[in-house]
Order: C-alpha cells, then sequence, then structure tokens
C-alpha cells in the first residue's frame, strides 16, 4: 500500500522508502535505497540519492540534489536550487564513490535558495543559512551565516526570530531561552 502521494512524472525507485503523508511533486526523481521521511514536501525536479536521507516534516524546494552522504533532521527547509556537493576534488574521468564525504543538517535548520554547502560539513539544529551563502565549515546550532565564505552574523531561535548573543538571550516572539 502507497501512503505517499507522487506526481504521475515523479520517479520513485523500487526499494526508496518514503514516509506516509510526503508529496513528490513534478519530475523529481528518488532512487532505490533513499530514505524520505513522513510528512515531507519534494518540490518539483529534486533528486534524492540512493544513500541520502531526509528527515520527517522537511520541505525540499524546487532544483535541489540531495547526493549520496547527505543527511538532513527532520524539519530541515531547503530553498531553491540551493546544492549539497559530496566529493572535494571531482573528475569526471575519476570514480571519487569512495571519497564521498558526509554532510548534515541538523533538526529544524534552513538553508536559503541558492545557498551552497560543500561536503564534510555539519549544520547544527535550528542554524540559519543565508540564501546564497557558501558553507565551507561547521555551522553551530542556532548561528545564523551569510556570505561568501558563510560567516556567523548572527543568532536565531527555533521559533525563526533573530536573537541577542547566546546563551543569556530571550526570543523576542516565543520567549524561549537562547541555548
Amino acid at each position: 500500500m502507497k501512503r505517499f502521494w507522487a506526481h504521475s512524472t515523479a520517479v520513485v525507485d523500487a526499494g526508496a522508502r518514503i514516509g506516509a503523508g510526503t508529496k513528490v511533486w513534478h519530475f523529481c526523481h528518488v532512487m532505490a535505497g533513499a530514505r524520505v521521511g513522513a510528512r515531507c514536501v519534494l518540490g518539483q525536479n529534486v533528486f534524492v540519492a540512493a544513500t541520502a536521507v531526509v528527515g520527517s516534516g522537511c520541505r525540499i524546494q524546487n532544483n535541489v540534489s540531495i547526493y549520496d552522504g547527505v543527511v538532513l533532521g527532520d524539519d530541515v527547509f531547503v530553498g531553491p536550487s540551493a546544492v549539497f556537493t559530496n566529493v572535494r576534488n571531482p573528475r569526471a574521468a575519476v570514480d571519487r564513490k569512495a571519497r564521498i564525504e558526509p554532510t548534515s543538517v541538523g533538526r529544524g535548520a534552513t538553508i536559503g535558495a541558492n545557498a551552497t554547502i560543500l561536503c564534510a560539513v555539519r549544520i547544527g539544529e535550528f542554524a540559519f543559512v543565508a540564501a546564497g551563502a557558501v558553507v565551507t565549515r561547521n555551522v553551530a546550532p542556532h548561528a545564523v551565516v551569510a556570505g561568501i565564505p558563510a560567516r556567523r552574523t548572527g543568532w536565531i531561535c527555533e521559533c525563526g526570530e533573530r536573537i541577542a548573543r547566546r546563551p543569556l538571550a530571550r526570543c523576542p516572539n516565543c520567549g524561549t531561552a537562547g541555548r
């Protein structure tokens, strides 16, 4: 019994695991072995590779490829045309599958439109990567990063409001104490 919905143009390979309530939109490809959690939305032209993991409640916007070695925690937002890499020095004529370096995005994090996330990076829970940023190193939980290369510009609450310096800050929106 199929518990997810896929548009007629989407390709979901046999052996892909997709959770209940997930929607897979136009021209997506989810490879055999890929794991996509419950209640996700994969926008138009999203690719999920065989060893990629997408947590529950994720929103992957149009034109995003989640390559082998990429793991997204629950409730991650990935903006349109964001890019993940998985090999440091790719060459068309050289097989680098054994050199894939894992990338992880923590629960509740946001990746802005057209951001580039280099391989072997960890993005912490509820972090916020600005549109167009190029992330070359780990991002702390609740950090806001922007620029090329991405640098911390502030802190953000779980609810999405900017907060003052951690750990003393309280969110002006929800009252949650910073971590």
